[in-house]
């Protein structure tokens, strides 16, 4: 699957890569208990990542400027924390019509139109991830257990 991933992730829609990531589970005969965690946790983070990237104003964690999304920049937001990061970005973005906390140039973060943080709230709520005040924290054994996921992930792509 690697040089199928990097035409995936440039190109394709969030369904397709997750049946792509799915059936090399599958194939790999992956734990249920792996499969039943890395699914769901890349369909939070492309949620977001592939709006992103059809606005053209894909970023990194460090908010430098990505031109295109790779398996390596997917990576880089599967940290949980970055994730956590992530999702405070998009939604304070929304708040203010405008993309913040990157350094992508103006003219572009004007261009910024809301994307809907649904999927990616709805996995980080059941991860007992504070969506109301950024600067709480999550139980470490949440962290642990995505740092096994992105494990998992990082073996496939």
């Amino acid at each position: 699957m690697k040089q199928e991933s990097y035409t995936l992730f440039k190109n394709a829609d969030t369904q397709t890569i997750l049946q792509t990531i799915e059936a090399e589970l599958k194939n790999r005969n992956e734990s249920p208990f792996w499969r039943d965690k890395v699914v769901p946790f890349s369909a939070a983070i492309l949620s977001i990542l592939i709006a992103l990237r059809d606005a053209d104003m894909l970023f990194n964690p460090e908010g430098g400027v990505e031109s295109e999304l790779t398996p390596e920049l997917f990576l880089k937001w599967s940290d949980f924390v970055s994730l956590k990061t992530l999702a405070f970005t998009i939604q304070k973005s929304n708040e203010a019509g405008v993309l913040l906390r990157t350094k992508l140039d103006a003219a572009t973060c004007n261009k910024y139109r809301s994307i809907d943080l649904k999927v990616l709230g709805d996995y980080l709520s059941r991860y007992t991830v504070n969506l109301e005040e950024e600067s709480l924290d999550f139980p470490i054994s949440n962290y642990n257990l995505h740092q096994g996921v992105s494990n998992v992930i990082k073996s496939l792509l």
